[in-house]
């Protein structure tokens, strides 16, 4: 296919070129009625804001910009079908959910799954079968799923619709998808692989094995994570026979939006041909200076890059270096401390934060000078961490008790009657929220599982040590959404 078109954006900017004009949304009309300080912001995007529809695309004779892009994207990735999203990848991976089942049964889940995976079990009413991730008790983090533990469950639940993983996952850590997928396929059911934090993994062969390239089913990629494209921008690709294409997407019509914004688009389809034609020599340039960034951050003082601990027989099966999680804790601080201290300071953002680790994330859009900022900032740390409060700490469980029993479907427990009780009155209730630590966004309880004391002191500490769980009915945890009647069964 020729590569060196990009259907949307080409068509984007012929629509500028003949200086069309559209009595239709959006009402703001490419900026003319938008209030002068927004345009004074804004204003190029506006002047990009079409309607997809009598809009970019006639509606009689439609020039197909999207289907074409999607086509390519197929192309350039080695899959058989990909499908554009402009509501993130929370909305691909619902709609994957869905695709793979009938709505009832049992599905095999990672449990480090990202919050938008519990939404598609809310959706759905599938019965979540946990699949045991890797706690690491020193690190005090989740390595994904082995194949062992996948094949552990098939054993369990062998009428499970599919199964699903993460990977990689926030910490750049990933599982062994090949294996996974053998093991899936040697029962004939699909395999779906959360891999938001994997866009640019199929465009070079020293970033770990891309999930179609290990034999995937269905792989969902956030392109404004690791490629280069606006916030909400997501593909999800198909291959294989085990799942439907034509339902994959009337799974995913069913839960998007009606008025796409082709800027996304457009982003996209421009990714995918700057990878096709300059993605490898980009990545390599990206992956020659975060090396050289990795051993500049080692050599300050109290400062360590996590790398071998993230990856051996017990941990996960191989790390994207374009990660890097940078330990704090021999300065006796805190991950969210040196994050809000970078933020105030330096002005520099950090995409995690923890008890003891902050990680930077970097892209092909960085170079000397972004990194430069960093190590400049990183280099100050050391003194800046002696003027820091200690801070408080906080109180981990073991890594059984993040895997509590699920006494009810979370569709069921969601959606069912509710009560708020008390913090200390909650252990032993059946949980009716998600209490999620963000970032990662990976839920430490879910609901219809049984609240456990341990994880809820885990909380609490954490938030007095500076974590956020955004989601909480109560962003305190003073009380707790709870399933109002005590259940019998416990």
């Amino acid at each position: 296919m020729d590569h060196s078109v990009a259907p949307v954006l080409d068509a984007l900017a012929e629509y500028q070129r003949l200086d069309r004009y559209g009595f239709t949304p959006p009402g703001h009309r490419q900026g003319r009625g938008a209030d002068p300080r927004v345009r004074e912001v804004i204003g190029g995007a506006l002047a990009l804001d079409v309607l997809a529809t009598a809009g970019l695309d006639d509606r009689t004779s439609s020039g197909g910009y999207l289907q074409q892009a999607q086509e390519l994207m197929a192309d350039a990735v080695g899959a058989d079908h990909a499908f554009f999203s402009t509501c993130g990848s929370s909305l691909s991976v619902k709609a994957s959910i869905l695709a793979v089942t009938r709505g009832e049964g049992d599905i095999l889940i990672g449990r480090d799954v990202h919050k938008s995976v519990v939404a598609g079990l809310v959706l759905s009413g599938l019965q979540p079968r946990w699949i045991e991730v890797r706690y690491d008790e020193e690190l005090h983090l989740a390595h994904p799923p082995s194949p062992d533990a996948v094949e552990r469950m098939w054993q369990r639940y062998p009428d499970a619709s599919a199964a699903l993983v993460t990977s990689p996952t926030p910490y750049g850590t990933c599982t062994d998808l090949e294996a996974i997928a053998g093991i899936c396929h040697s029962r004939g059911k699909p395999l779906i692989v959360d891999e938001a934090w994997g866009a640019h993994l199929p465009f070079h062969e020293s970033l770990p094995t891309w999930a179609m390239d290990a034999g995937a089913d269905i792989c969902v990629v956030s392109v404004h994570k690791m490629g280069i494209g606006f916030e909400q921008g997501s593909v999800y690709h198909l291959q294989g026979g085990l799942v439907d294409p034509v339902r994959l997407k009337q799974c995913a019509d069913v839960l998007a939006t009606t008025s796409s914004n082709v800027l996304l688009y457009a982003a996209i389809d421009g990714w995918r041909r700057q990878m096709v034609e300059h993605g490898h020599e980009l990545l390599s340039r990206t992956l020659e200076l975060t090396e050289r960034v990795r051993a500049d951050i080692e050599s300050i003082e109290g400062v360590h890059v996590l790398r071998d601990e993230l990856v051996s027989e017990e941990a996960s099966h191989d790390l994207d270096p374009l990660h890097v999680l940078i330990d704090v804790g021999a300065l006796g601080v805190s991950g969210y401390q040196v994050a809000d201290w970078l933020r105030a300071e330096h002005r520099i953002d950090m995409g995690l934060s923890d008890h003891r680790r902050v990680e930077a994330t970097l892209s092909m859009a960085d170079d000397e000078a972004t990194t430069g900022r960093l190590l400049e900032a990183l280099r100050q740390l050391p003194n800046a961490a002696a003027r820091f409060a200690a801070p408080p700490m906080v109180a981990f469980p073991s890594g059984e008790a993040f895997v509590p029993r699920q006494a009810r479907l979370p569709r069921d427990t969601f959606f069912g009657p509710v009560e708020t009780v008390p913090v200390a009155d909650a252990a032993g209730r059946i949980c009716a929220e998600q209490l999620t630590p963000y970032p990662p966004g990976i839920p430490a309880i879910l609901p219809g599982e049984v609240i456990v004391s341990e994880v809820v002191d885990y909380l609490r500490s954490g938030l007095a040590a500076g974590m956020v769980i955004p989601d909480a009915a109560d962003p305190s945890l003073e009380t707790v959404r709870v399933v109002r009647e005590l259940p019998s069964e416990l």
